[in-house]
């Protein structure tokens, strides 16, 4: 437990802003707002989240209430905003959270459950999106994916989230011909994919780094590299199910090149449990694979283990923790 992350966001309201590890580390979400107090579950209208979050300038958005949002649209979130569900429980249904051309947003402790329609995502951050993120949440059960990642968007951490009943769970990059996408850097840490069926994530162009995630009963394959993706795997647990292979690689052409290629992998202190395949690549393109020290000198980290994997499947995902006060201003 010692080493677990995070250990005094919960300490008062705002202090979670600013202290995230990875590559959203300068996340600052409604810090400098007032608290805007979410008093109904109605999808839109006075007191609900919709009109919240469509408010200008910076502003920290708690509950009031428990209970179920039934979303008939995407959920647009604005720059400077964070929506915290601490001390409550809230669950978003129907669609999902879209975070479009904005920058600096938390989402900290909600539940996203049973997405339906042509491309509705749990979370959607695209484009051309910065400094978010998402901790704490559960997802599970969305038509397309739970977290989308793509067009630009950059400078992401996701952190203590679970997922679960699921196929196509985290895509970041979405198209060969998006080469803007080269931009991307995502942070992916202590996380809980339980039983998902691929893509934790699959990535192209952009940099992940993934560490002490647990990962278990893929169908499809754990990680996917593709075009001129860079992945570095570090000290997570990859536990397989029926299907052993944990890393794959797809290759693809970009729109600016001639060849046609696949990512990279690197797996540092990574688990390997009932048959899951290590990396047969490790060591290979190194050279051309980036190391998390470029970009951030510390994060929180713990060789993989059953103590670890225990912690996650209790401390991940919405969490029954109190709302803590606001001193702010």
């Amino acid at each position: 437990m010692a080493s677990l992350p995070y250990a005094d966001v919960d300490s008062t309201l705002r202090a979670i802003a600013g202290q995230a590890e990875g590559f959203g580390r300068f996340t600052i979400g409604g810090l400098h707002g007032p608290l805007f107090p979410i008093t109904s579950l109605s999808d839109d209208g006075p007191g609900s989240l919709r009109e919240a979050c469509r408010r200008l300038g910076p502003g920290w958005i708690v509950f009031e209430v428990s209970g179920v949002i039934q979303l008939s649209s995407y959920l647009n979130v604005g720059s400077y905003k964070t929506i915290d569900g601490r001390g409550q429980r809230v669950k978003l249904t129907g669609k999902g959270l879209r975070l479009k051309e904005c920058e600096n947003v938390i989402v900290c402790n909600l539940e996203f459950e049973g997405g339906r329609g042509h491309d509705v995502d749990g979370i959607q951050i695209k484009p051309n999106s910065k400094r978010i993120w998402i901790d704490r949440c559960s997802f599970k059960d969305y038509d397309d994916g739970l977290i989308d990642i793509t067009r630009g968007s950059t400078d992401i951490t996701v952190s203590r989230c679970y997922f679960a009943q699921h196929d196509k769970t985290m895509l970041i990059g979405a198209d060969p011909s998006h080469v803007g996408d080269r931009c991307i850097r995502v942070t992916i840490h202590h996380c809980f994919f339980d039983g998902t069926r691929q893509r934790h994530p699959r990535l192209r162009f952009g940099k992940v780094h993934l560490y002490n995630n647990y990962t278990r009963n893929w169908d499809i394959y754990a990680v996917c590299a593709s075009i001129e993706a860079q992945i570095y795997s570090q000290c997570n647990i990859y536990e397989a199910g029926k299907k052993k292979k944990t890393f794959e690689f797809y290759t693809e052409k970009a729109a600016d090149r001639e060849e046609a290629r696949s990512g990279l992998i690197r797996s540092e202190g990574d688990l390997f449990l009932d048959g899951a395949q290590p990396c047969l690549l490790t060591g290979i393109g190194d050279s051309s694979l980036f190391h998390p020290s470029e970009y951030y000198q510390t994060w929180t980290m713990e060789a993989p283990s059953d103590s670890l994997k225990h912690v996650l499947q209790i401390f991940t995902g919405w969490q029954p923790i109190p709302r803590p006060v606001d001193r702010h201003g």
